[in-house]
């Protein structure tokens, strides 16, 4: 393994040819019928069976999309609803998807300052030296929330650093009422966004975080949908990857996402879920490929690289 995150992603989403990212948000109820139906699965209400039943479709969506993409995103919150048997479950997908050679993003949006926050870094970025939990992987990045500053930042890049992993800070969400709190301005005009992602680069543009692909193992999280914001950020921010949700199913076009990369196609991850892994329920693929949810979710990855690939030209 590479010893620094950006690296590594930025050599994946050049072999894949595609910023494209496939997040991972499994919910029981949409999985296909032909797993739902097994009879050791078949029961939404407990637990074994439900994680079972999500563990099998993620590490078949995995298997799917590995050779087509360069990462993936798992959020944790679709997991830990399971409590400890969900998070098992996140876990040992974390493992496959690293045996599958892909760059792995735990969304896990975590935040605090101090001890607590180091707490979090160790237990979602470091991969643990503890007896008996050696095999454990830990994500290649993490989502975290930016809300405390710089004290609520630092543990978390710090702990990336020694690990050779990286830090996505989330700095500006994609749902309309955000903006009444993240788009509040001070008397010199200047937006809360726009006010936490200077606090975010003046970390990450420290020397010791930047690779030699000239970008720093730590990122911002910013919608897909932020429109005019994207411009601005991208060329503010020239040593930034951007992380970028809301492709697809949230509403931002291919156009609006690519914004957020450079000229050549590098500086930003541009993350599709639902449209993608629950595409055997949009008609356009159901039709093409009648009770065959995996060739569903193949061709959507297709689709989505496609549309990128001449909304770029």
């Amino acid at each position: 393994m590479a010893s620094h995150f950006a690296d590594r992603l930025c050599q994946a989403v050049k072999d894949k040819k595609t910023a494209l990212t496939v997040g991972l948000d499994p919910v029981y109820s949409h999985l296909p019928a032909a797993i739902r139906q097994k009879k050791s699965m078949n029961d939404e209400n407990n637990a074994n069976a439900a994680v079972d039943a999500i563990f099998e479709f993620c590490t078949k969506v995995l298997r799917i999309v590995a050779p087509l993409v360069g990462a993936v995103k798992l959020n944790i919150a679709f997991f830990e609803k399971y409590l400890w048997e969900g998070v098992e479950c996140y876990y040992s997908l974390i493992t496959e998807a690293n045996e599958l050679g892909i760059e792995i993003i735990g969304d896990v949006k975590r935040g605090d300052i101090g001890h607590t926050a180091q707490s979090y870094a160790q237990a979602h970025l470091q991969n643990s030296e503890l007896v008996g939990l050696e095999d454990m992987l830990a994500p290649d990045a993490i989502t975290i929330n930016g809300f405390a500053g710089s004290e609520g930042i630092l543990p978390f890049a710090d702990v990336a650093d020694k690990q050779g992993k990286g830090v996505f800070v989330w700095v500006r969400a994609s749902n309309p009422s955000a903006a009444v709190i993240q788009d509040f301005a001070d008397s010199n005009g200047i937006k809360m966004y726009e006010k936490l992602a200077e606090v975010v680069a003046e970390i990450a543009n420290q020397k010791q975080r930047i690779g030699k692909s000239g970008y720093s193992n730590v990122g911002m999280v910013i919608g897909g949908t932020s429109g005019e914001q994207a411009s601005a950020l991208r060329k503010k921010y020239g040593k930034i990857i951007f992380l970028v949700p809301g492709f697809g199913s949230q509403g931002a076009t291919a156009a609006d996402c690519l914004r957020f990369c450079k000229p050549d196609g590098s500086g930003a991850l541009i993350a599709a879920s639902r449209s993608i892994i629950y595409a055997y329920e949009n008609e356009k693929y159901s039709q093409q490929f009648p009770d065959n949810w995996e060739k569903c979710i193949e061709q959507a990855v297709i689709d989505a690289k496609i549309e990128l690939a001449k909304a770029a030209q």
